[in-house]
């Protein structure tokens, strides 16, 4: 019998908060990151919203403990910090103590510098100093280094699906310990905005000048965003060997791959619906069990609706309450996955539901509506967490509480 996976430890950074506890008083506050960029020049900078995590590349460094370190990209930097703090909050002082997996998500990998010195690279006058920061682009690059940095040099893989990546990250580290492979996984994802992808989303006329409104009538795009989040995954027999403090469940998971479109979802939301049905079927759930959904929920017109589709397709007209937690982080793409898996797990843990943020008009074509306000004190016991990607890339995780 495949053993279960236990969710052990968290880490994060996100423009709500430099750490798990500043993002939940964020989430409480109904405290959003969206303003102007501060660290991007960009033709951009005062015209399109964007979550961007308040600490400067320097001071990212000193929280690392990276000061005058070279070769750490931004993007590198948000994922150390966010894996420091996931391995303490695991109790894990030294993780080479034991064998184990680091599965990263980036997209953007170490774009973030690179892409400052593209005309140096086709400037022969320059001095080729730039050099330095060409080997930092490739994704896998970040992954390394902060292996590395940790000493977890057992398993060590990079994802890059999307806006699923870092939800197919911890998906892989769990499937890894039920097949006896390792016992530990440390999976999330880590993702710096750029110049590339701001452009990149515009030019697809997918970026709101406004703060985004996930399943509004009135939504017209979303909000890029940057940071980074790890969770600690362990089998049952570590957690009983080691008498982990265990945060909640990974108790199902599916990723479906539609192939409709090259970025947008299926219309009907074939492959969302797949996905949450065969996620709850593995966790031994039923649709019944559900209290909370967070959403995909970007506020782009294709991907609301067709996610409110699935939603009523299994959940008939018992749909559970949900929200977009991106109006607070923004879309951080590779991130998203495992930013709101910890925020799936602070749900359960707390007891509470959080805000759709921005929200007034419900969707002409979908009967249901997010929540609007935080709510406190109820029983949420199983949340189902979505994330989908470019390419009908689907994946659905369900957390559960600990019954232990």
């Amino acid at each position: 019998m495949a053993e279960q996976v236990f969710i052990t430890g968290m880490g994060m950074v996100t423009a709500i908060g430099n750490n798990v506890q500043e993002n939940l008083q964020s989430l409480r506050l109904q405290r959003s990151g969206l303003g102007y960029t501060r660290h991007i020049d960009t033709i951009h900078k005062a015209v399109l919203p964007v979550a961007e995590v308040t600490a400067t590349t320097q001071e990212l460094a000193a929280m690392a403990g990276k000061e005058n370190v070279p070769g750490y990209s931004r993007t590198t930097l948000l994922g150390l910090v966010a894996m420091q703090e996931a391995l303490r909050s695991a109790g894990i002082n030294d993780a080479r103590e034991m064998p184990a997996a680091f599965i990263n998500a980036s997209t953007v990998g170490g774009m973030c510098d690179t892409e400052k010195v593209y005309f140096d690279i086709l400037d022969p006058e320059k001095d080729g100093a730039f050099l330095q920061f060409i080997d930092t682009l490739d994704c896998a690059d970040c992954t390394q280094r902060i292996a590395d940095d940790v000493g977890i040099r057992e398993y060590v893989t990079t994802i890059s699906t999307a806006c699923s990546s870092s939800a197919n990250a911890l998906m892989y580290g769990a499937r890894l310990i039920q097949q006896g492979l390792v016992q530990r996984a440390v999976c999330g994802g880590t993702e710096a905005l750029t110049r590339f992808t701001i452009n990149g989303f515009n030019s697809l006329k997918n970026i709101d000048k406004q703060p985004c409104r996930p399943f509004d009538q009135q939504r017209n795009g979303l909000n890029l965003g940057e940071g980074a989040a790890y969770l600690v995954l362990e089998s049952a027999s570590l957690v009983r060997q080691r008498q982990s403090k265990v945060l909640a469940t990974l108790s199902g998971w599916c990723n479906t791959n539609e192939a409709f479109h090259p970025t947008a979802p299926s219309p009907e939301g074939d492959g969302a619906y797949e996905a949450m049905k065969e996620a709850l079927a593995m966790s031994g759930r039923t649709a019944d069990d559900v209290q909370y959904v967070n959403v995909h929920g970007t506020a782009t017109l294709n991907n609301d609706l067709s996610e409110g589709k699935a939603l009523e397709r299994l959940f008939g007209d018992k749909v559970p309450r949900f929200s977009s937690t991106k109006p607070f982080t923004g879309h951080t793409l590779a991130a998203a996955g495992a930013i709101e898996a910890i925020f799936s797990v602070l749900a359960i843990r707390g007891q509470l539901i959080f805000p759709n943020l921005h929200f007034s008009e419900k969707m002409e074509e979908l009967n249901i509506v997010p929540e609007t306000q935080l709510i406190t004190g109820v029983p949420v016991r199983n949340v189902i967490s979505n994330s989908f990607g470019f390419g009908g890339n689907n994946a659905s995780l369900v957390i559960s509480q600990y019954e232990g």
